[in-house]
């Protein structure tokens, strides 16, 4: 029986099941070998260093998110939606959820900077238009909420599932509903 070629997208399928089941200090060349049943030499010829083998499992990881995302968003209730599959992932995938938020941000000084560099446009002017509010106080909401939204998610994805969903539901629909009132409120005070 020929041997089986292993190629550079199984090492990388193969390290991102192991961050999945067991987070990013499971990404080891051993345990890649291992999951693959093959030597630890393909390996090596594919993972020159392991920090870029985990910077591409972390691609791969946006990627998956990006899907659930839009697997999970509600048109009708889009930018709600978004931060409610932001919490499911947190709670279905802590360990992918924690490697991926938690990795460092190249180039990323400030909050507003990795603001800019993972949010999208689109859910500003989303915003901008269901609340009747300029571009810039629709940012200013998104890039609240992410916050907020981050922050939750973190708990969930550190505390397990002890934490009710319903619980964390409300608090970020609270959260939401009392930071679109203070924007509303100051875009209304800048227009008198």
């Amino acid at each position: 029986m020929p041997k089986q070629r292993i190629t550079k997208d199984m090492v990388i399928d193969a390290a991102f099941e192991l961050a999945r089941e067991g987070g990013g200090d499971q990404v080891i060349v051993k345990n890649i070998a291992g999951k693959l049943g093959c030597s630890v030499q393909p390996i090596y010829s594919y993972c020159s260093n392991m920090e870029t083998l985990k910077q591409e499992v972390a691609e791969r990881t946006g990627r998956f998110f990006k899907e659930y995302v839009v697997e999970h968003m509600e048109p009708s209730d889009y930018f709600k939606s978004i931060g409610r599959s932001y919490v499911s992932l947190a709670r279905e995938e802590p360990n992918l959820f924690k490697m991926y938020f938690m990795r460092r941000r190249e180039g990323a000084g400030s909050l507003e900077e990795i603001y800019r560099q993972e949010s999208s446009p689109q859910v500003a002017e989303f915003l901008a238009e269901e609340h009747h509010i300029s571009l810039e106080a629709a940012r200013r909401l998104h890039y609240h909420m992410i916050t907020y939204t981050m922050g939750v998610s973190f708990i969930l994805a550190s505390a397990g599932p002890e934490i009710s969903a319903g619980q964390v539901m409300e608090q970020m629909e609270e959260a939401y509903e009392a930071l679109a009132a203070r924007i509303k409120g100051e875009t209304k005070e800048t227009a008198e």
